[in-house]
């Protein structure tokens, strides 16, 4: 084994936790290797602007090797990270084989769950990642195409009816940009077509959508969203699936509808990279850690951001949002270069800043720990404000406001490319 002078954090996954604990670490006499198995930094929370053809790709993401120029003691790695052995202190790299480490940060994120039923996927593809947002985008641009070339038939209505599963903010989100973009922008493209042929269905198993915000701003999000024509279902689960139909369940019995174009927002599981690692695991797959967002019996191996499970005092679960993932970044980070050891850790604690959700052209809900809420234009504001904050890098921060400012004006947005026709495409 080479000796090394300073100590090694190896960090998985570029995402908003791993990322920022790099920059933490950067100068601390600490060697940080950062491994992502793409090369760029995603701004998640916007890949539904990139799925309904609102902004592009290049918006939302940024090469992790430019935004860490300049910074000597972090290196990259582009490579996937393969299985996870904490007690001999080492990972195995698909690429590179293995590496050890004195402190690991692991921040491998979530995938898109299907309960049980992975088969659904090839029916109802998730939204975790450029390569799943690109796919949406093309499916609903292609579908207006395959519409218009049918219209008047049964066929013509399936293409034109979207089937969004569950109603958490990126179901919301998706079933309202959908709503405006297919009134305001595709109707004057294709004619042929009017605003009574698109249907579009949010689904959700609980009583109401956004069931982490107050009841009050559900109630309000869901009248946003049927002003906008979304027939929202609730109480109602999916219990079978096929190429161009989803079958709901509720206490009335069973309803089919039919759809070519289905996307799932219903749940998440953590990375199955965890599974290696002989560690608790909640039903989401998540590692259950610690107060100082450590795994148990290993101090030197933390869990962070949306692949964690960890619970405050009061018994509940910190949502796996990118507030959560940046401040345990920063308590990790300091725990790390302080050399601090386990009776030395005070306790994470999580600065609630607000919890904020879109529901279309300035209309927005917002909510800090269910005692402060607000909605409409000014929730709509700061939700932008917040998320151009959060974009890495001028270039992304203004190129996103111009084309915000110019998709409120004209209606026009400007990413409506199909260029991937036969990428992961379905039999229709």
């Amino acid at each position: 084994m080479t000796m090394r002078k300073n100590p090694r954090v190896v960090i998985v996954g570029a995402g908003f936790g791993g990322l920022n604990a790099a920059k933490s670490l950067d100068k601390s006499n600490i060697d940080t290797v950062l491994i992502d198995r793409t090369n760029h930094h995603l701004f998640q929370p916007m890949l539904y602007q990139v799925a309904t053809a609102a902004l592009s790709p290049g918006d939302i993401a940024s090469p992790i090797r430019t935004i860490l120029r300049g910074k000597n003691s972090i290196k990259v790695e582009m490579d996937e990270v393969q299985s996870l052995h904490l007690k001999e202190n080492y990972i195995i790299l698909a690429d590179q084989g293995r590496m050890d480490y004195d402190y690991l940060i692991l921040a491998p994120g979530a995938r898109h769950s299907y309960y049980g039923h992975p088969e659904w996927e090839q029916y109802a593809p998730g939204l975790k990642n450029l390569d799943d947002a690109l796919y949406i985008r093309e499916k609903v641009l292609l579908s207006f195409e395959k519409a218009e070339h049918v219209y008047g038939t049964h066929e013509a209505q399936q293409y034109l009816t979207f089937v969004i599963v569950g109603g958490g903010p990126t179901g919301v989100e998706v079933a309202g940009a959908l709503a405006e973009i297919g009134e305001k922008a595709m109707l004057h493209d294709f004619p042929p077509l009017r605003k009574s042929d698109i249907r579009i269905f949010l689904v959700d198993a609980g009583t109401r959508i956004l069931s982490s915000f107050p009841s009050s701003l559900s109630e309000k999000a869901q009248k946003d969203l049927e002003h906008l024509g979304v027939t929202v279902i609730v109480e109602s689960r999916v219990i079978d699936m096929t190429d161009h139909t989803v079958t709901l369940e509720n206490k009335h019995g069973q309803k089919i509808i039919e759809s070519a174009n289905i996307i799932w927002a219903a749940g998440n599981e953590a990375s199955p990279l965890l599974r290696t690692a002989g560690i608790p695991l909640d039903q989401q797959g998540r590692a259950i850690v610690e107060s100082d967002c450590a795994v148990p019996d290993f101090e030197n191996v933390f869990v962070i951001g949306d692949a964690a499970h960890f619970e405050e005092k009061q018994g509940s679960i910190l949502p796996g949002i990118c507030p959560v993932a940046v401040q345990q970044a920063h308590y990790v980070a300091s725990i790390i270069i302080r050399r601090l050891g386990k009776k030395q850790r005070k306790p994470f604690t999580y600065l609630d800043k607000g919890t904020l959700a879109t529901i279309g052209r300035a209309k927005a809900i917002m909510t800090i720990r269910g005692t402060f809420n607000i909605s409409g234009l000014i929730a709509w504001l700061m939700w932008a404000g917040i998320h151009v904050f959060f974009l890495i890098g001028f270039r992304n921060r203004l190129r996103v406001m111009i084309e915000w400012m110019w998709y409120y004006i004209t209606f026009k947005p400007g990413a409506r490319l199909i260029v991937r026709k036969q990428h992961r495409q379905r039999s229709s």
